[in-house]
């Protein structure tokens, strides 16, 4: 399984949040926030980094006639404002909290840019984790420009497997225990909840998977 809390060899969490580092002790607080409280707005200042220690937190914005649209719902050990260090003033997303208790650790920019000076392996993995995020989203976006629903939620499930999967020897299934409910799910892929329910069921029908709350297995093809 990848675990989001590292990249290569770097552990995240232990980086950005290193209490233990005095020189960077005062640059650091954790922030708790409950379910549909924002972290940010769009148009905000982009002053800061965060990163996820609990919780999850959804990442959009908001088209010309109200509707929202979402890009990502992030997770435990995620960052998350990165284009803060590329350059950008202020927000051009918001950042909400979807669940109670989640808690976050904010980096200031001029912090993080001198860690990053201060360490060039750091650097690269930062820009290297950054390149990786902004990959997912265009392939997102050309999943719900092009693809049916259906399409999108079995190509959706593909990159659930290689975040949160792993292979069960006994079977040869593919397991994913992921944290995202189906309304998660379907906010990231374009449609409704009663949507995603149904098609979950005709993939199931069909022998393609199994789910339940926290796990959906894809099953292996027999010949």
């Amino acid at each position: 399984m990848q675990s989001l809390w590292f990249f290569d060899d770097v552990n995240l969490f232990k980086v950005l949040c290193p209490h233990k580092f005095s020189e960077y002790k005062n640059e650091h607080s954790f922030c708790a926030y409950n379910k549909k409280e924002y972290i940010y707005f769009e148009s905000d200042s982009a002053n800061k980094l965060y990163l996820i220690e609990n919780g999850k937190v959804k990442i959009g914005y908001y088209t010309e006639d109200g509707n929202e649209i979402v890009k990502a719902i992030l997770t435990k050990g995620e960052l998350f404002g990165e284009k803060a260090i590329l350059g950008e003033d202020t927000r051009d997303e918001f950042a909400q909290s979807i669940d109670n208790n989640t808690s976050v650790c904010s980096i200031g920019v001029d912090t993080m840019q001198d860690m990053m000076r201060n360490n060039q392996t750091f650097s690269f993995k930062v820009y290297k984790f950054i390149g990786f995020k902004f990959k997912k989203l265009e392939r997102r976006l050309q999943l719900l420009l092009f693809k049916d629903t259906k399409t999108r939620l079995v190509e959706f499930l593909d990159e659930l497997c290689l975040d949160f999967g792993y292979n069960c020897d006994k079977t040869g299934d593919h397991i994913i225990k992921h944290p995202y409910t189906q309304k998660d799910i379907a906010s990231l892929i374009g449609t409704s909840r009663p949507t995603i329910n149904i098609l979950l069921n005709e993939l199931k029908e069909e022998n393609y998977l199994d789910f339940n709350r926290n796990e959906i297995r894809i099953l292996k093809k027999t010949a």
